[in-house]
């Protein structure tokens, strides 16, 4: 037995758990920060390439949604994320790690300019392969969205008719993205869909193998 080995053999499992804690948290902040500031290089090596990503504007690869968010960029959707707490629950291998969030968008709707903020809890899961922990999985359970004027007196008017057919969780959201030429996934995980949401805890604690939470 290496050195190494009687180290890490001696080490409370506690210990361990907090450094796999402390890699996984900051991963995703990795993963959000880059996305923020456009580092995309770093971003994409946040994501194994099977990984899975499923949010309003986009269902695929992780490698591939950096991909389309380097599209979102330049296309002038910038979005930045204003991050809570995040809560990891080890498996062995894998973990399942949630927080609450905010998504923001600078808009410009009718001409006139204003802040369109989504309100979700994001769920990751993540996976180490060969003593490396990288994200596997990337979903979004939507809460509900707003839209503020930039400047206080404006006035942003969206005709209610507009907004029909739309998941009232994310509406605003998915009423911008269709404007800038998104497709939208109406099925996804929300608060007005509280069956969604338990079938994708299950899937996601299932997957690392741990109880539902209760």
């Amino acid at each position: 037995m290496c050195l190494s080995e009687v180290t890490i053999a001696t080490v409370p499992q506690s210990v361990l758990d907090s450094a796999d804690i402390t890699a996984i948290t900051q991963l995703i902040c990795r993963e959000r920060e880059s996305r923020d500031l456009a580092l995309w290089e770093r971003m994409r090596t946040c994501f194994w390439p099977d990984s899975l990503v499923r949010v309003s504007w986009f269902r695929g690869t992780g490698p591939d949604f950096v991909t389309g968010s380097i599209d979102m960029f330049r296309r002038g959707v910038p979005a930045k994320h204003r991050l809570g707490p995040i809560l990891v629950t080890l498996s062995g291998d894998r973990a399942v790690a949630t927080l609450s969030g905010i998504i923001d968008l600078p808009v410009k709707t009718k001409g006139v300019a204003g802040t369109l903020s989504t309100h979700v809890r994001l769920l990751y899961r993540a996976e180490r392969r060969a003593d490396r922990w990288a994200l596997f999985g990337f979903d979004a359970v939507y809460v509900r969205d707003e839209l503020i004027p930039s400047i206080p007196g404006q006035v942003i008017t969206i005709d209610p008719a507009d907004l029909e057919g739309f998941r009232p969780t994310y509406r605003l959201l998915s009423y911008y993205l269709k404007t800038q030429g998104y497709e939208i996934d109406s099925g996804l995980a929300g608060e007005d869909r509280p069956d969604l949401v338990q079938a994708l805890h299950h899937e996601l604690f299932g997957w690392a193998g741990l109880p539902f939470p209760r």
